[in-house]
């Protein structure tokens, strides 16, 4: 996907991969992009994906709190981003298009 990014600051075109179960909800393929206005974090990119495709709304984060799903982990650049406040910049090859921002869905048992 070879898009022009803005860093930092600006609108840019964030490459997202959703897990399987997310895409069939969304209909979207196994990699798509959302504009993201301002500074490029989790919290912003996970805005975007809900104002274009509504029907997310709730599967990653919660409707009130709008905190992460227990179960859903976000990585980029092979770093997880899950635990970190979801205001913080991603790293600037997510912002510039470069990588994407995964959305994972975890796997739990025994």
């Amino acid at each position: 996907m070879n898009a022009v990014m803005n860093v930092g600051r600006g609108a840019g075109v964030i490459r997202v991969v959703l897990p399987s179960p997310l895409r069939a909800l969304a209909r979207v393929g196994s990699e798509f992009a959302v504009e993201v206005t301002g500074e490029v974090t989790v919290a912003r990119v996970l805005d975007a994906i809900e104002a274009r495709y509504p029907m997310l709304r709730g599967t990653m984060r919660d409707h009130v709190t709008r905190r992460r799903r227990a179960f859903v982990r976000f990585y980029a650049c092979e770093r997880d981003l899950s635990q970190q406040e979801p205001d913080v910049p991603l790293p600037a090859s997510v912002a510039e298009g470069k990588e994407p921002l995964l959305i994972v869905g975890a796997m739990a048992g025994g």
